[in-house]
């Protein structure tokens, strides 16, 4: 079970909304700095370990950089991910590369920073080879195991043999045994099976499967890994249900492996990396929003002025996000709402057939769990805005991280002087 609270009172709320209107996200930096630390302990047997945070999560300067100095390098898919980077002070082997369908410039940009290339397909070896001119001498390549993989990932991923993503087993062992021939010296294996997974025991399994690569791809081969990213993938409890992934029972579980497949085959010391971005800062974000109207026609509606362009992720995965009433928080459960927002469209949903208290307009609303895949995966269609971002600090001041964008924002990129 996870309780579900929020850091700030409906008073502090109160306050906040006289200078920054709602909605708005806004992020606690204790608790995420507390969760960063209770993942690197649980991996300090790790020789060099580091979780690369997943900048798509969110890609916000202010919170990368305070997971900066809690350890963290960063996980970048685009360009415009490693300019945030490179801005932020990141540099060379503190940075992931690893995206799909890539353009050139991307490569070059990832090259000028020295940051760690990780393929998404054989042919990609060539293609990089184009775009900058030689291989690096530290080269990834990212494994998508499809039919072979027990564990057959999850909804958001899909199963690995559905996934646009990686290479077979078989193309592995070509792409390494090329780079290799090419001049590359250093190797690094990924994958990225399942997003969002709360059973802790996928995560070891992945692990097993990785060890298992390496034993053969250097046997096979004749090549040395000088790490396996894990990838990311451990979920957020976003339901009072559901029990958020041990750490330490997947740190113990990959520990034995370790010690079984890689030291006994002489293959230590071989760092194990992450690219967590959901775990990191998830939990720790909210959605403050107001509600404006309730409409009672064939159902309860409560309409908020936030909507799906806030957050896509109901709408889109009809995925749960707990709500929470300031002010109402030990009222009883009577009433049966679909909480909306106003778009021009009928997924526009944060919530169907939720049990909530009896709601009015006026009331504030606290959508949680929007501290990865919230802002970041915002939008504009209708013409919205994108909201305010803000942060908690330690010492309960609120700092506004990112203004709320503006009428004037909107039409900055159109021209209507020839119309």
């Amino acid at each position: 079970m996870t309780k579900k609270t929020v850091p700030f009172t409906k008073l502090q709320i109160e306050e906040i909304v006289k200078t920054y209107p709602t909605p708005f996200h806004i992020y606690d930096e204790k608790a995420m700095r507390d969760n960063a630390k209770k993942l690197y302990k649980a991996f300090t047997w790790v020789p060099g370990f580091k979780n690369y945070f997943a900048v798509k999560a969110n890609p916000s300067p202010h919170l990368i950089k305070i997971l900066k100095k809690e350890g963290m390098g960063v996980d970048c898919s685009s360009l415009t991910e490693l300019i945030i980077a490179e801005r932020l002070g990141f540099k060379g082997e503190e940075i992931m590369f690893t995206s799909n369908d890539t353009p050139a410039k991307d490569f070059k940009k990832a090259k000028e920073l020295g940051a760690i290339i990780n393929l998404d397909d054989i042919t990609h070896i060539e293609f990089l080879e184009k775009a900058i001119g030689t291989l690096p001498q530290l080269l990834c390549f990212r494994y998508n195991p499809g039919p072979l993989r027990k564990n057959k990932g999850n909804v958001l991923i899909g199963k690995p043999e559905d996934a646009k993503y990686g290479l077979t087993k078989e193309q592995l062992l070509k792409a390494y045994k090329i780079a290799k021939e090419k001049g590359v010296k250093r190797f690094g294996l990924h994958t990225m099976i399942a997003s969002n997974e709360l059973d802790p025991n996928a995560f070891v399994e992945t692990a097993d499967m990785l060890f298992d690569l390496v034993i053969e791809l250097s046997k096979k081969l004749g090549i040395t890994f000088d790490f396996i990213n894990l990838g990311g993938g451990i979920g957020v409890a976003y339901k009072p249900e559901q029990t958020p992934v041990g750490l330490e029972y997947v740190s113990k579980g990959i520990k034995k492996l370790y010690k079984e497949k890689i030291v006994k085959n002489k293959l230590d010391p071989l760092k194990i990396v992450m690219e967590n971005g959901r775990m990191v800062t998830g939990p720790y974000g909210y959605l403050v929003t107001t509600v404006l109207h309730k409409k009672e026609i064939y159902k309860n509606y409560i309409g908020v002025d936030a909507c799906m362009s806030n957050l896509m992720r109901p709408g889109m995965y009809g995925a749960y996000h707990h709500e929470t009433i300031l002010g109402k928080e030990n009222k009883p459960k009577t009433h049966t709402y679909d909480v909306v927002g106003s778009l021009c469209e009928n997924n526009d949903k944060f919530s169907v057939d939720r049990k909530l208290p009896k709601i009015e307009p006026g009331d504030v609303m606290v959508i949680h769990d929007t501290g990865a895949h919230g802002y970041s995966m915002g939008f504009q269609y209708n013409g919205k805005l994108r909201s305010a971002e803000l942060l908690l600090k330690p010492n309960g001041k609120v700092e506004k991280i990112r203004r709320a964008e503006t009428i004037d924002d909107y039409f900055a990129t159109l021209d209507f002087s020839h119309i």
